[in-house]
């Protein structure tokens, strides 16, 4: 356990779980493993920052669900052929979040790269709410244990937890790149012959 001034102790018991769920719903891995590392040093309960980081991170996206429900789209992006067609896009886009909305949120969730905007983009589709948080609690559970484990265990390493966080999203985002340009390569080759 590392030894501190009492006055840290007194903030921690005073003010850090408050601070530890702020920045948890700010950036829920990273703040999670560093809860996990002081539970490790007897500051906190890992049982304790595991709840709290269940709570913050469907907190954080019950607010991008709710950007996503109530933001507007400019009248002037519907006028003309061009809006028809962002329209139509639109509804597509709306009918296949509906239609796939637990795989669509659980990926965002476990990419973290593209969660964000999967997040606002089930609140513009209205996808029903509690439906919305059954899928990203199922998709939390593991999510925040593994960081929890993680800062629990390995809480002398908590500096790489960025570069590794970074490197896994960004390998999970080349991934669905990849994923994307190979299925549109696919769909949209039938439609121009080649000569």
């Amino acid at each position: 356990m590392l030894t501190s001034p009492a006055w840290l102790s007194a903030a921690l018991s005073v003010y850090g779980l408050p601070a530890l769920f702020a920045a948890m719903v700010l950036e829920g891995p990273l703040a999670t493993a560093l809860g996990a590392f002081l539970a490790a040093q007897g500051f906190f309960h890992l049982s304790q920052v595991y709840l709290l980081a269940i709570a913050a991170d469907l907190t954080g996206d019950s607010l991008l669900y709710l950007l996503g429900r109530l933001g507007r789209v400019p009248a002037r992006l519907w006028r003309g052929a061009r809006g028809w067609h962002r329209r139509r896009r639109a509804l597509w886009l709306q009918a296949h979040l509906q239609r796939h909305a637990g795989r669509l949120l659980v990926m965002g969730k476990l990419t973290h790269a593209l969660g964000f905007l999967i997040l606002i983009a089930a609140g513009a589709a209205r996808l029903p709410f509690l439906s919305f948080l059954g899928w990203n609690l199922l998709a939390t559970l593991p999510k925040s244990a593994l960081f929890a484990v993680v800062g629990f265990f390995g809480g002398a390493a908590y500096q790489r937890l960025d570069f590794y966080l970074w490197l896994f999203s960004t390998a999970a985002l080349a991934g669905l790149f990849a994923t994307a340009c190979a299925w549109l390569r696919y769909r949209v080759r039938p439609y121009f012959p080649e000569d």
